[in-house]
């Protein structure tokens, strides 16, 4: 799969995609490292087996370079102890700054909570991120499906980047 350029100068407004998901229930927020072990785990038995270990890079990063979408748990009982609040349910996570500074992905969102928005979510809050952090562009590694990052954020196709940086595991 080919790469992709964004330009971060130019991208779609973040605010009302956070809204939109907020009022569906969803939260986006920028993962805490001490939560390192649990989103690894998720995402590699929920999205792929091999990017778990991109969630543990982006979150040895200072920022954390990995922000998650979530539920509250609805059947949480409230008492009057304010520190028993509902638990948090992972539905998807991207990260940047993994592979290579100024490198976005991967991201993956729970099978049965697709075609909701959430992964436009998570894609414009790292991206926006990214901007904040200085960066005028960033590139998707092997970005698929690319029609959707072209519908999304103006993506575009860098000619003969396949395989790009990813040319083998070490062994």
């Amino acid at each position: 799969m080919a790469d992709m350029l964004v330009k971060l100068y130019d991208l779609p407004d973040l605010a009302p995609v956070i809204v939109e998901q907020k009022t569906r229930g969803v939260g986006i927020r920028q993962a805490h490292p001490d939560e390192k072990h649990k989103i690894a785990e998720w995402v590699r038995e929920h999205i792929n087996p091999n990017w778990g270990k991109a969630c543990e890079v982006a979150l040895e990063q200072r920022p954390p370079s990995c922000y998650i979408a979530f539920e509250k748990d609805r059947a949480h009982t409230p008492t009057a102890d304010s520190y028993n609040l509902p638990s948090e349910i992972l539905l998807g996570f991207a990260v940047y700054d993994t592979v290579a500074k100024g490198m976005f992905g991967p991201i993956g969102v729970r099978e049965d909570h697709q075609d909701r928005g959430i992964g436009m979510a998570l894609l414009l809050t790292c991206l926006h991120a990214m901007a904040v952090e200085r960066y005028a562009y960033a590139v998707i590694g092997w970005a698929g499906p690319t029609e959707w990052y072209a519908r999304t954020v103006g993506a575009t196709i860098i000619e003969s980047s396949e395989p790009g940086i990813f040319r083998g595991s070490l062994k």
